[in-house]
């Protein structure tokens, strides 16, 4: 597996990643609906654009995405970054590829200069990234509005 960073010409099959895994892997904690909603805001404009201002990933395994994930500064700030939009294909879930994504963006320039780190995390996702190092931000264990759990891991 190579991890290398994201092109322009990646959008759609990590688009259709998310999708997949999305519609699979979170079934189990999310509505359709939801899933749905989500998929609609991870599309090929987003992550076109998500990857101009901030540092996207892909993980590529025989030619095919197999993995994605991003990082960026929280706001703007330069001390705060958060990480974003890391998905794992289900088949390839549970072989160390979504560490690897981690253990890439955690290398990363946005996370080396951060005093924290930010992830809006879905509840299906939430005992990954807590393995990863990642805690409740403020201690607050159920989802926000948004459906997702913030988790925090300081430097």
């Amino acid at each position: 597996m190579q991890l290398r960073p994201f092109a322009p010409a990646d959008a759609a099959e990590t688009a259709q990643l998310i999708a997949t895994t999305l519609r699979i892997t979170n079934s189990r904690d999310y509505s359709a609906e939801y899933i749905e909603d989500t998929i609609a805001s991870h599309d090929e404009k987003v992550l076109l654009d998500r990857a101009a201002w901030s540092h996207m990933y892909v993980a590529v395994r025989a030619g095919q995405i197999i993995g994605c994930g991003a990082i960026s500064s929280f706001w703007g700030g330069a001390t705060e970054s958060i990480l974003l939009t890391i998905f794992v294909l289900p088949e390839y879930q549970g072989q160390g590829v979504g560490r690897r994504i981690v253990e890439t963006l955690e290398a990363d320039e946005y996370f080396l200069r951060a005093n924290r780190i930010e992830i809006s995390a879905s509840i299906t996702a939430v005992p990954f990234y807590q393995r990863m190092g990642y805690s409740y931000k403020n201690g607050v264990t159920t989802p926000d509005e948004e459906g997702c759990i913030r988790l925090e891991k300081h430097r």
